[in-house]
């Protein structure tokens, strides 16, 4: 399908935003991928947490809207320190391959009634060039390979597959640095 590369700006999610984004994961596919609707909830502060060998430092959230105003996408993620590999081994957690930071690993869907449309790049890329996160030199989504049009979705946007085989939760990393 044609389409002219698409418009989306971005606004901070809060509880107000809830209704729009919440019915968009009971679609069965959007569920399998992420979760069911008490996923896209906000969540609380977690900077100076420790996740996966990461110290987390802020997270950013936000609804997309398209020039309509009509919301199309949902995407967020947390800022971390720095990026590493992280795993389970036989010998408990195993954190490899660190980089220097700050590096932001989200998340995101797209309305399923705007699949196919450009929306989903749209979005990646203006949560890339969102001023809030121009301090970060690595965007990271974890994808598992199954899900094939998220997979599309990310290399379209500049996000490349960091291996070829998924970790040990069967997911692939799709990785920009800037």
């Amino acid at each position: 399908m044609w389409f002219t590369r698409r418009v989306v700006v971005l606004r901070p999610f809060d509880t107000s935003l809830l209704s729009l984004v919440q019915p968009w994961f009971h679609h069965p596919e959007v569920n399998r991928w992420l979760g069911g609707p008490s996923w896209p909830v906000p969540r609380a502060d977690h900077s100076d947490e420790l996740f996966r060998g990461l110290r987390v430092l802020r997270s950013h959230t936000w609804v997309a809207f398209d020039r309509d105003g009509t919301a199309v996408g949902y995407i967020g993620g947390e800022v971390y320190d720095r990026w590493c590999r992280y795993s389970e081994g036989p010998d408990g957690p195993v954190v490899d391959k660190i980089e220097p930071g700050p590096a932001m690993g989200f998340a995101y869907v797209v309305d399923p009634r705007r699949w196919r449309q450009g929306f989903g790049v749209a979005i990646l890329r203006a949560c890339m060039d969102a001023p809030e996160v121009a301090d970060v030199v690595l965007f990271a989504a974890g994808i598992e390979p199954g899900n094939v049009a998220s997979v599309r979705c990310a290399i379209a946007a500049g996000l490349l597959p960091e291996s070829a085989s998924p970790d040990w939760e069967d997911m692939i990393y799709h990785v920009r640095r800037r």
